[in-house]
């Protein structure tokens, strides 16, 4: 696995660096590899769930060592994830949430804010959902879910943090981040 993890890190590092379009990127780079992950391109393959954390967790350290937007970049490797395992039979929801859990648990291990992280996480299932032609409502709360389980497992401040993001963010689908907060539907 180890190979995937350092191929994934040197393609996005190498590429990231250069492109002026960190969100491709990473969405073409998580794809390709959640896929060969999968399939056991490099010899050995993995579940579908094994390959999303390694690959999204990989990606999240890669973009920030390279000092790239990690709001693009989380968005790409989200939906990417999501696109690759929808490639090779892996249920889009389950991808959706274990994306968003392992990059907001990434992100917190390197550093970087957990609530831009969970929040870009869903905006990345949501896009990956218009992509593969999946329910964006579905994919949404799964990444919304993952990312708080994870915030939660961090810690109490931790679990704010991300809570206080989804909220406060105009993009993301309210009706959805509400009546999972509060457990009440209008």
């Amino acid at each position: 696995m180890s190979n995937l993890v350092d191929d994934i890190k040197n393609a996005l590092s190498s590429v990231v660096s250069g492109a002026g379009d960190v969100l491709s990127t990473a969405q073409g780079v998580a794809r390709e590899n959640v896929v060969k992950a999968v399939q056991g391109v490099s010899g050995v393959a993995t579940s579908g769930v094994q390959a999303i954390t390694d690959v999204v967790g990989s990606g999240v350290e890669a973009v920030s060592s390279t000092g790239a937007s990690l709001t693009d970049g989380v968005v790409g490797l989200v939906r990417g994830a999501i696109d690759g395992a929808k490639d090779v039979g892996v249920d889009s929801t389950q991808a959706a949430g274990e994306a968003a859990s392992t990059a907001v648990k990434t992100a917190s291990k390197i550093g970087a804010d957990v609530g831009i992280v969970a929040v870009s996480s869903v905006t990345g299932a949501i896009q990956a959902a218009g992509d593969i032609g999946a329910d964006t409502g579905e994919l949404a709360k799964s990444a919304v879910l993952g990312a708080i389980r994870a915030a939660d497992e961090i810690g109490t401040e931790a679990g704010s943090l991300v809570r206080k993001a989804l909220l406060n963010t105009v993009a993301l689908p309210h009706d959805i981040i509400d009546a999972l907060l509060t457990g009440k539907t209008e």
